[in-house]
């Protein structure tokens, strides 16, 4: 199977393209040349023919009755301007008798007269094409009347020079102009790429690490539009590629500490030489695994929703919808059996533009640390407070301490199995979907307890 041809370099195409328009222009340039030197070479020859036959008929006088022709020089001095034509006269009178001219018996088919003035045809002379003119000269005598016919021609060979030489004129100087027009277009498009190139090497000597954007310095309007719309993306992936190392960074540090009590609480339980001690090592290391279970699920959950708040559409999502899922799921079961939840919501919608999805992950690390840490009843709800719509969880506690809730939502701490650890991972989940749908992370005490929300914009168009 053949190999692809390459594409078009940009410079190719568009020097492509000019030379495409230079050779129509040139076409039709050359067409109208012709054609205006063909009428030129008509009109100027079409002169020198009728001045001969009209010399001609001035030199026609009618002697003892009879019209006779002394050929004048000038009439030959005329015809003589075309030195490689061949050309013919003929002078006939009345009844087309012949008075005197070239050969009679010339190959000449003189078609009959098709006009009072001058007439114009062309016919073969001797095979080769030529034009000839006609014109008539009445006597009224008492020796003579009636009407001399005079037909004077020549071959074209004079007229198609003539024509090729007014092209070529022509022509000649507007092939030197398109060829200089050919290395300006050159030029232009050589300094108008530049600034591409230069991108092109900044790019290639940069770290494969490096998405900082370019400059854009002083770059055409045009390349500035791209550049913003490249460094939008190398932004976009700059971010990707921060939360994927947060990600394994916090992967690794949360992990290291619970794997290692594993393994401990493990080795105790096989070297315990008791029943009743070995069973409560095994509940101690049962217990380890289930928190190793919710870490696990909360570091896949805020990878999830790193990547989707990046790359899902943006939807109309009603919060109220948001806070009834979650109430439905069966995860608080676990978290906290027989607890008391509440569920607050109006009936108007409050619609916000976000991803479901991150929106209902966000609400459930919300209720999670509310059903682990906070004190029942517990309450879910949403509502719109002007243009900024909530969802919201509030318990009857007292909240942690304001040192604690300074750290909430940090990436990680580094007290493992502290409330601040199990706590931070879930609300750095919803601190991170707060800031992709430009929202915020508000807590606040009150008279009925303390309250966690997630607060966003409010979509302006309801559906």
């Amino acid at each position: 199977m053949a190999e692809p041809r390459p594409p078009l370099t940009l410079a190719a195409r568009v020097l492509g393209a000019v030379l495409l328009i230079l050779l129509l222009g040139g076409v039709l340039v050359s067409g109208s040349a012709w054609l205006n030197g063909q009428q030129a070479a008509r009109q100027a020859y079409d002169r020198i023919l009728l001045g001969a036959a009209r010399d001609i008929a001035e030199s026609i006088r009618v002697q003892e009755g009879v019209p006779a022709a002394d050929l004048p020089v000038s009439a030959f001095q005329l015809l003589a301007q075309a030195p490689d034509d061949r050309i013919y006269y003929a002078v006939h009178g009345p009844g087309q008798a012949f008075i005197t001219g070239v050969d009679p018996e010339s190959e000449v088919q003189v078609p009959p007269p098709g006009s009072a003035g001058p007439d114009y045809f062309e016919v073969p002379l001797n095979g080769e094409p030529a034009r000839f003119v006609r014109i008539t000269r009445r006597f009224a005598e008492r020796s003579f009347s009636g009407p001399v016919e005079v037909v004077v021609g020549q071959t074209l060979r004079a007229r198609k020079a003539m024509t090729s030489d007014l092209m070529l004129d022509a022509l000649l100087p507007m092939a030197v102009a398109g060829l200089a027009l050919m290395a300006m277009a050159w030029l232009v498009i050589r300094t108008a790429l530049r600034p591409l190139e230069d991108i092109t090497d900044d790019l290639a000597r940069r770290d494969p690490y490096d998405l900082t954007p370019i400059a854009t310095g002083r770059l055409p309007r045009e390349l500035q539009v791209v550049l913003g719309a490249m460094n939008r993306f190398m932004g976009r992936l700059d971010t990707q590629v921060e939360a994927m190392r947060n990600l394994i960074s916090d992967t690794a540090h949360q992990l290291r500490t619970p794997v290692a009590a594993m393994r401990v609480q493990a080795e105790t339980a096989v070297a315990e030489p008791g029943e009743a001690a070995r069973r409560r090592a095994l509940e101690r290391l049962l217990a380890r695994t289930r928190s190793l279970g919710r870490l696990l699920d909360q570091l896949l959950s805020r990878a999830l929703v790193v990547h989707r708040t990046d790359s899902a559409p943006r939807r109309p999502v009603d919060l109220r919808e948001v806070a009834l899922e979650i109430m439905e799921r069966d995860d608080h079961a676990l978290l906290a059996p027989g607890s008391d939840l509440r569920l607050e919501i109006g009936e108007d919608p409050v619609m916000v533009l976000a991803d479901a999805f991150s929106l209902g992950e966000a609400a459930g690390n919300l209720l999670g640390n509310a059903l682990r840490h906070g004190t029942p009843p517990v309450a879910v709800g949403a509502e719109q407070r002007g243009r900024e719509a909530i969802l919201w969880v509030r318990d009857a506690g007292p909240g942690p301490a304001p040192a604690v809730t300074e750290q909430l939502g940090s990436r990680f701490n580094r007290s493992a199995g502290t409330q601040e650890n199990s706590t931070g991972i879930g609300l750095s989940i919803v601190t991170s979907v707060a800031a992709a749908f430009g929202g915020r992370v508000e807590m606040a005490r009150g008279d009925s307890g303390f309250r966690a929300a997630l607060v966003l914009p409010a979509a302006e168009e309801k559906p």
